[in-house]
């Protein structure tokens, strides 16, 4: 005779389901809690991640057996990057950030004339709108805010202080997170139980794998992103053409995010348009051309080639994953949404929806 079939969910492993979630939800509140506090901390990670293969090319580049002197040469190398970058645009950034400041206030002060084609809209928004009602009602709700918060011009300015001293913590973190990179990594596996070690290390390489092809790989395609954005805004004309570019490149990091600079675009082409010398939706259709053509490049020639295959991951579960995740982590969730989501997925089809191929 057969033996009695036995129940799977006993109530001991009920008790560890119950458990393990009441300490994942913990775990998360207690981040959403104290994200101010270890915001510069997960950044300064971040960076670190992305400049680990740096220090180690430096490293071979050097031959010196020590971390301390490659992690000090790659972040002067990094410094001395973005210095010149600023160094190179900064002034041609003021110039035309100048121009349209003048545009505006000649504008403002009559020493312009209105372009009649915006005529209709300063006119509707005169009818339907009072702006000393809109200001006087904005200067009531600020004056409320500071008397219920009790705020003073002191208090604001040491908790600018505070703040700024905390970014500025970002930099010790990277420097010390850099030169301890390999003890800290191999020291995350003494936390676990070694009854638990084996399989949660292969979980950790798993996750390390999709963090590598998907942060890494798409440093890249952003990077490449940035430069054609940065070409395709100069080509076109428009203000402050670098830093639209640099803006793009930087959000593309987070998936769909680059189109938010549509925003931006729009309202530099819209002030630059104020001057006469342009029209506004021929020269917000440029862009709009320049985003087709940058994003045809980057989906269909660069991404295929440097992450590989797709994630397997649709649209609507791509957006789906960037509000839950940035609802619960901030912005550190939205960068880490679509690896992780994947690694998820990954897990579900392999133990639970198809068990028996494990």
């Amino acid at each position: 005779m057969s033996s009695p079939s036995v129940s799977y969910w006993t109530s001991d492993r009920i008790m560890r389901l119950l458990i393990g979630l009441a300490l994942t939800a913990g775990i998360v509140w207690m981040l959403n809690y104290l994200s101010s506090v270890l915001l510069p901390f997960f950044v300064a990670c971040f960076i670190s991640y992305l400049l680990q293969p740096l220090v180690e090319l430096n490293r071979r580049w050097i031959r010196i057996g020590g971390r301390i002197i490659p992690v000090i040469v790659t972040i002067l190398e990094v410094t001395a990057v973005i210095g010149g970058i600023i160094y190179l645009f900064l002034p041609s950034v003021i110039s035309e950030i100048n121009m349209m400041g003048g545009i505006i206030h000649e504008l403002s002060s009559g020493k312009r004339p209105i372009p009649h084609t915006y005529k209709v809209i300063i006119d509707f928004i005169n009818d339907y709108f009072n702006p000393d009602n809109l200001e006087q009602l904005m200067n009531l709700q600020h004056v409320e805010t500071l008397i219920s918060r009790g705020t003073s011009l002191l208090a604001e300015s040491l908790d600018i202080l505070l703040r700024t001293l905390e970014w500025l913590l970002t930099l010790i973190y990277i420097l010390f997170i850099l030169i301890d990179y390999p003890q800290i990594a191999n020291g995350f596996k003494l936390i676990i139980p070694s009854k638990y070690r084996a399989n949660a290390m292969n979980v950790v390489r798993d996750v390390e794998v999709n963090m590598n092809h998907y942060f890494r790989g798409q440093g890249v395609v952003a990077l490449c992103a940035m430069v054609f954005y940065c070409a395709g805004f100069s080509i076109v004309g428009i203000p402050l053409a670098i830093p639209l570019g640099i803006l793009v490149g930087v959000l593309y990091m987070i998936p769909y995010f680059q189109y938010v600079t549509l925003i931006p675009v729009a309202a530099v082409c819209f002030v630059f348009s104020l001057g006469g010398t342009v029209e506004f939706l021929p020269e917000l259709g440029k862009c709009c051309l320049v985003y087709v053509v940058s994003q045809c490049i980057c989906d269909y020639i660069i991404t295929p080639h440097v992450m590989g295959k797709e994630m397997g991951l649709n649209p609507a579960v791509i957006l789906l994953s960037l509000s839950v995740w940035g609802y619960l982590l901030g912005i550190i969730g939205m960068i880490i949404a679509l690896p992780v989501t994947a690694l998820i997925m990954a897990y579900y089809e392999r133990y639970i929806s198809n068990p028996e191929s494990d």
